[in-house]
């Protein structure tokens, strides 16, 4: 029952996007700036809130990331209709080490250029993925050259004594070698992107090692007795001392972060020397909630708690990136909340393709994140199920291509709300029960499953459909908020309730952005308000406006 609820909703999603073309101020969204705007993105700060500023304003990543194997020219056209379809603004895709220097020093950008030019056609930004020594925590992306000189480019040594998979961190061959491959890339697309298609740069790809919580190499132990760096100490106010005497139970683990970090470090700086544009990391992530054995799972890489230590070794990485496959709701919502730090943006570009996963993204926005990005959106038939969906459909895109129809138009608007204003959102819960949203003066109570017209039911009309609802709310003023969403009602009352006050509309505006400007549709009253306000499938913003008797 659960699973024909689930293939319902999409079709109807489907039904909704055949509906519509692309919105005239989200076509325009779309398209590329004159040269005279085209300012270097940024990331910036300011007031607690952060924002990925391109062109000079503050930009929102709907992102769709193609399949690991889709970075080739031939792949491409199974790229871009999938693209299309999501109504997506951005492409992630990689950029491999052994697709640009087959040999050592000889260097060919040929997908890369091909990559650039497609990309402008189709009006979509970029985001390169540098797969270089690590992807996945494996030299599986390195090329032939450095996967087989073993004593040039070593592997680390387990504790058992063992060689192990990956490569160790703390080579300097291997660091300057990774570092001139990224650096070359970089000068090229200084020279051959003016246009700034390419917006942002991951480093490397979900960095540190499983099966092993550090190298215990002779190399890699003369460094762990050795004392820490002061840069650290002066971080957790330490004392002078060895890992093991500084650091204890967690020696081990903060050793690998610090000198992987410092690695990645290494390479972003190479790169923004050549062309500084704005970087981060993604994350292979551990238990958000429970404690974990650092050896089952990427230790080393930028884990919550050793996020720290990145911040430390790693300076000209802005902000490090969640991947989240797990659908659970707790659990998602736990690393957001890991995630989500006045050190450290979030931005989720890489999350889960199951329509289960297209619900976070109103929980993401509605925590200030920068973007948005579920994995293997192309038509190239590859599924990473059970982790993901399965291969690539019209009808597998439909729950995110919705919420991004429902947002497009005016993503420009919600970028700079969320930088300049508070803003809120919540995802609908895997058990549907209510939530409540703290706005100040006001809360915003939001349920599922509920009818357009008639009494809030206590539980979800349908307790098996597959959860698919979300809520963004941004204010406007004291008592006025921009509210958008899908499947949900929103009932708006006093945080402070009494006997002789009141809450109720003012006045309920359904509109739309054109040129930033807003434009009255029309009003909501009578029946559309008397039961809350019901967000179904159409994309419907909404101005709200509240008051007192």
């Amino acid at each position: 029952m659960r699973d024909s609820n689930m293939c319902l909703r999409a079709l109807a999603a489907c039904l909704v996007l055949a509906s519509m073309s692309l919105p005239p101020a989200q076509a325009a969204a779309r398209r590329l700036p004159a040269s005279a705007s085209r300012s270097m993105p940024q990331f910036v700060e300011r007031n607690g809130h952060f924002a990925l500023m391109v062109d000079g304003a503050p930009f929102l990543i709907l992102g769709g990331q193609a399949n690991n194997s889709s970075n080739y020219p031939s792949m491409l056209p199974k790229v871009w209709p999938a693209m299309e379809k999501l109504h997506a603004n951005t492409l992630e895709i990689p950029v491999a080490w052994e697709q640009i220097e087959p040999a050592e020093g000889r260097f060919d950008f040929s997908y890369v250029d091909t990559l650039l030019k497609q990309a402008r056609a189709h009006g979509l930004r970029l985001v390169l993925l540098w797969f270089g020594a690590y992807k996945n925590t494996s030299p599986s992306y390195t090329p032939s050259w450095v996967k087989r000189d073993h004593a040039r480019f070593p592997h680390l040594v387990n504790s058992k004594g063992e060689t192990w998979y990956a490569l160790t961190p703390i080579a300097q061959a291997t660091i300057d070698a990774d570092s001139r491959a990224f650096a070359a890339l970089m000068r090229h697309l200084k020279e051959n992107d003016p246009q700034r298609t390419v917006i942002l740069m991951q480093v490397e790809n979900e960095t540190g090692t499983y099966g092993s919580v550090r190298d215990f190499s002779p190399a890699a132990q003369t460094l762990f007795d050795a004392p820490v760096p002061e840069a650290l100490l002066r971080k957790f106010g330490k004392q002078p001392g060895t890992w093991s005497q500084v650091f204890g139970k967690d020696a081990d683990e903060f050793f690998y972060a610090w000198y992987m970090a410092r690695y990645v470090g290494k390479v972003a700086v190479a790169g923004k020397s050549e062309y500084p544009l704005p970087m981060y990391v993604n994350v292979a992530l551990r238990d958000p909630i429970n404690d974990q054995d650092p050896n089952t799972y990427s230790s080393g890489g930028p884990e919550w708690n050793v996020l720290d230590i990145w911040k430390v070794a790693a300076p000209d990485i802005f902000l490090a990136a969640p991947d989240i496959y797990e659908p659970k709701f707790d659990v998602v919502m736990a690393h957001i909340g890991r995630f989500k730090r006045p050190d450290n943006a979030l931005l989720d570009v890489e999350i889960g393709n199951k329509p289960a996963h297209a619900r976070y993204f109103f929980a993401i926005l509605g925590n200030q994140g920068l973007g948005f990005g579920p994995f293997g959106m192309d038509y190239t038939g590859y599924a990473n199920a059970p982790l993901g969906a399965g291969p690539m459909t019209d009808e597998g895109l439909a729950p995110f291509a919705a919420n991004y129809a429902l947002l497009g138009p005016w993503q420009r608007e919600w970028a700079k709300l969320s930088f300049e204003n508070d803003v809120w959102g919540v995802a609908e819960p895997d058990d549907g029960h209510q939530q409540t949203i703290s706005l100040g003066r006001w809360t915003a109570t939001v349920t599922y499953g509920q009818p357009q017209f008639g009494p809030t039911k206590p539980a979800p009309l349908a307790p098996d459909a597959a959860p698919s609802g979300g809520v963004l709310i941004a204010r406007l003023g004291p008592d006025e908020f921009l509210l958008t969403g899908r499947d949900a009602r929103v009932e708006f009352s006093l945080t402070e309730k009494t006997a002789d006050l009141h809450s109720m509309f003012d006045r309920v505006e359904e509109g739309r952005f054109e040129n930033g400007k807003w434009v009255f549709d029309r009003m909501w009253n009578g029946d559309q308000t008397d039961w809350g306000l019901n967000l179904r499938a159409l994309p419907q913003v909404l101005k709200v406006s509240l008051a007192t008797y």
